[in-house]
């Protein structure tokens, strides 16, 4: 009884299996009946297939036109369409696959057309192929049968070659060394062909085709005083050339162009214009380099020029190649657009410029700090024998304040070369800014407004405070010299969140929590030619004498050496915002102090204790000497480290703090410190020095109890860091 019953279940199970099975596939034959009906009316070319590509079914467009009776896969009936086809379908087909849909635009013999495929059921896909009406209308159609045109991919294999192409070559080829007789084919330039009747003179054209594609446009050779038989006449057969061509005549006038060149070159260009007129930057007059060309004086090189259009800065670059018509010699320019190209060139030689210029500040910023520290440091001496109503006292409070402007005018050097020395604290941005209102409200003068808006939410950041309130003075100072004639100035902080990465003028500012700094105002304006160089070093849209060009450019040294960013965003008339992005600083709370700690590290009653100042620069040694001494300090001197080292020898002697210069001639500050530590491990350490802080700063955190003291410094500046070591 249990068998039968067993078999009794299997039997309907198989019987309901394959009832369902013939449902399913008849439900499909329906669905694909429907589709079949609805395609038949299509006048697209429509095909269905299955999933190994054979053809199921088609409507009466796709049939006349790709033969499907004689093919009974999609691929062999489109081989005689377009070059690969079964590649172009596998991805299709692939990509339809998982996402229901796909379509790709593919260059055939007789134009654009577009390919769609759908996946209507799992083993069933139907296929429109869509002639592209503005691409591939009557007259690109007959364009593409006069210029023979080659596509040729990324390894110089040929994937599709024109019937006009096909004709000239003799045929099909596979590779582009079968055509031409020498490689790399030189775009606009004229060079050799095999053909079946021999070699030919031809002018090549690129242009690209995406995907790392080519399509190469064989032209007669300019020298050719007519046009092969069955062309358009003349100049009229470049007319709608994807490349941009001008026809010039000897004295350098426009005679003719095509379409391309006139988007290029704008409104500017028009017949009997000159050459000059449209573009410049060739290094002599443009008369003289048209003058050699004709005269074969020059070999077909590319010259870059710039085009003299004012609503866009653009670059071309120009061939010229001679013809003759009629007995009479003229000139064809090819042009191509190369404004990317000198842009990037313009990027990589401001790097260099900025290195260069970098390197540079940092040399002059060493011999020349040491200077200004003995210029300062004697005259803070000499302030400490005269008082206010002392005659000699003004002029040497203006030798100590143009001895400071001398150093911040090395500062700035340094800052947009990114090397100066910043001493980050956890600040704020609200509490700077009120520290600030009222020197920039002096700044602004009674005709301007300054308007201050602040986040309540606003948190932390971490930067040198003295070095921001600089990069926020000149903000402020631009913004007010943008409005002559007043308005208002606007300064607002914002707490920004940025759950995606920003991406904005070639820069990503990654995601994360941040602290954003606008100053707006509603001056003149920028002009967008202008805009992207207002940080370049000493470059202005000032008059002379208004301004340096070191303004803006310290201010995006200081951002990015802040690991902040600096954004600009201007219109012409309506004003211009600074945005700085800060990474917000998240600060712990401090542990409480020991109060046994505090009264051991409470300074004493009165200074004491042995410094030994190593110095190479005698007047800079004699300041910090004298400076020290004045303070109560025993002071022992050297020239250099081998004298420092020579005078430690004496085991008798107690040191408390090394006082030393980071660079000198034979052995530099941190190797003779490291030696003397070796026996006198307690000495705690200042380094003092022209150059910025992180040229040493890996070697500096090698040593322990170890400080940097930048030059120029102020006597009080140089007691006060001594005295913070010794307690």
């Amino acid at each position: 009884m249990g068998l039968t019953t067993a078999g009794l279940t299997l039997v309907l199970l198989g019987a309901f299996l394959s009832l369902r099975h013939f449902l399913l596939a008849q439900r499909r034959e329906n669905e694909l009946a429907v589709i079949g009906d609805f395609i038949r009316r299509d006048a697209t070319p429509s095909v269905i297939t299955n999933a190994e590509g054979r053809i199921v079914g088609g409507n009466p467009a796709a049939a006349r036109q790709y033969d499907l009776q004689a093919h009974p896969t999609l691929a062999g009936a489109l081989q005689g369409a377009f070059a690969n086809p079964g590649a172009i379908l596998y991805r299709l087909q692939t990509h339809a696959h998982g996402t229901g849909s796909a379509q790709e635009d593919v260059f055939t013999r007789s134009g654009h057309v577009q390919i769609s495929v759908h996946e209507v059921t799992e083993n069933a896909y139907v296929w429109r192929i869509e002639k592209i009406a503005e691409r591939a209308g009557p007259k690109a159609v007959q364009e593409s049968q006069l210029l023979p045109m080659i596509m040729v991919g990324r390894t110089d294999a040929i994937l599709f070659m024109n019937d006009a192409a096909r004709a000239l070559a003799g045929g099909r080829i596979k590779g582009i060394d079968r055509l031409f007789t020498s490689l790399p084919v030189e775009p606009g330039t004229v060079t050799q062909i095999t053909t079946p009747e021999g070699r030919r003179d031809v002018m090549v054209v690129e242009v690209p085709a995406g995907a790392g594609r080519r399509a190469l446009y064989v032209l007669p050779p300019p020298a050719q005083s007519s046009v092969p038989t069955g062309t358009a006449h003349g100049w009229q057969a470049f007319q709608d050339l994807p490349v941009p061509l001008i026809k010039i005549a000897p004295d350098g006038t426009v005679q003719s162009f095509n379409r391309m060149a006139a988007t290029l070159i704008g409104v500017a260009l028009a017949k009997d214009v000159h050459l000059s007129h449209l573009m410049e930057g060739l290094g002599r007059s443009i008369g003289d380099w048209i003058t050699d060309t004709l005269d074969s004086r020059v070999a077909q090189k590319s010259e870059f020029l710039r085009l003299r259009r004012t609503d866009m800065e653009a670059y071309v670059q120009v061939v010229l190649n001679r013809i003759t018509e009629g007995g009479k010699s003229a000139l064809i320019a090819v042009l191509h657009d190369a404004t990317e190209l000198k842009t990037l060139e313009a990027q990589f030689v401001q790097s260099q410029k900025m290195q260069a210029i970098g390197q540079l500040a940092g040399g002059v910023a060493h011999d020349f700090n040491n200077l200004l520290t003995a210029i300062s440091g004697h005259c803070d001496l000499l302030l400490l024998r005269h008082d206010q109503s002392d005659p000699d006292y003004g002029d040497l409070v203006q030798i100590n304040q143009n001895a400071n402007r001398a150093a911040s005018l090395v500062g700035q050097l340094l800052a947009f070369s990114r090397k100066q020395t910043l001493r980050l604290e956890t600040i704020d941005m609200r509490d700077t800014l009120a520290d600030l209102t009222h020197l920039l409200n002096r700044l602004v003068g009674e005709k301007i407004t300054l308007t201050l808006s602040h986040d309540p939410m606003l948190k932390p950041v971490r930067a040198d405070k003295r070095q921001l309130e600089q990069v926020l003075m000149n903000l402020v100072v631009n913004a007010r010299d943008a409005m002559p004639a007043g308005g208002e100035i606007r300064i607002t902080t914002e707490y920004v969140e940025l759950a995606e990465p920003l991406e904005r003028d070639r820069v990503t500012v990654p995601s994360g929590a941040y602290v954003a700094v606008r100053v707006s105002d509603d001056g003149a304006g920028i002009s967008p030619d202008k805009l992207q160089k207002v940080f370049e070093p000493f470059y202005t849209t000032k008059r002379t004498g208004e301004g340096t060009g070191l303004g803006l450019s310290t201010a995006y040294g200081i951002v990015k050496q802040s690991s902040g960013y600096i954004f600009v965003d201007s219109v012409l008339g309506q004003g211009t915002t600074f945005v700085l992005y800060f990474p917000v600083y998240e600060t712990k709370p401090p542990k409480p102090a020991d109060p046994a700690v505090s009264r051991a590290l409470a300074p004493a009653a009165h200074e004491d204790g042995v410094i030994l100042l190593v110095e190479d620069e005698a007047p800079v040694r004699a300041f910090a000497s004298r400076a020290l001494r004045l303070r109560g300090y025993t002071v022992l001197e050297a020239d250099s480290a081998e004298t420092a080292l020579k005078t430690l020898e004496d085991e008798t002697l107690n040191i408390d703090v090394f006082v030393t210069d980071v660079i000198m001639p034979g052995m530099d500050g941190p190797s003779w410190v490291r030696e003397a530590l070796k026996h006198r491990p307690d000495v705690r350490v200042v380094f003092v020095s022209g150059y910025a802080e992180d040229s040493f700063g890996e070697e500096q955190t090698k040593i322990p109890n170890s400080v940097f003291l930048p030059k120029p410094f102020s006597l009080t500046d140089l007691t006060e860091t001594v005295q913070s070591q010794l307690h």
